[in-house]
């Protein structure tokens, strides 16, 4: 379970029981040898192997990634949107709390997490990329806008 998690993090594509797909590329070097690792440690066999497919392989290959990453971008610019909801709800309801406040920064550090890992397994550099980047922006000035409002409304003027 630990290796099969460790290729997810990393982004491979799993194309049947046992096989998985990354482009050969250095940003995924570290992670290869991170699944490796875990795989030894539990008593398992490994093989990996550079494979170059032949005509229409490389681009069914290519659309099998591109998708797995699409599909992440996806999923991400959602939770961006979440997060924008979320803010707009408590300076609806005027909820101006530190606690409140402090739960949101860690949900934008949650967020600047996870666009840094997509970003560094995105090695198609998909256009989809920069669309996260701009929601991810969004978040971080709708963060302190609220920030904002709530140190005017819990420090003395």
């Amino acid at each position: 379970m630990a290796v099969w998690r460790e290729l997810r993090r990393i982004g491979a594509v799993p194309l049947s029981p046992g096989t998985w797909l990354l482009p050969a590329h250095p940003a995924f070097d570290d992670g290869l040898s991170r699944a490796e690792a875990l795989v030894a440690k539990g008593g398992g066999s490994w093989t990996l192997v550079d494979a170059a497919p032949r005509a229409q392989g490389a681009i069914t290959l290519r659309h099998a990634f591109e998708a797995a990453r699409l599909e992440e971008w996806k999923e991400f610019t959602a939770d961006c949107g979440k997060f924008e909801q979320e803010i707009a709800k408590e300076i609806s309801r005027e909820k101006f709390t530190f606690a409140e406040l402090e739960e949101e920064e860690q949900s934008l550090e949650r967020l600047r997490r996870w666009y840094r890992e997509l970003k560094s397994r995105d090695v198609l550099r998909l256009p989809q990329a920069g669309d996260a980047a701009g929601h991810l922006a969004r978040c971080i000035e709708a963060l302190e806008g609220y920030a904002s409002l709530v140190y005017d409304a819990k420090l003395p003027q």
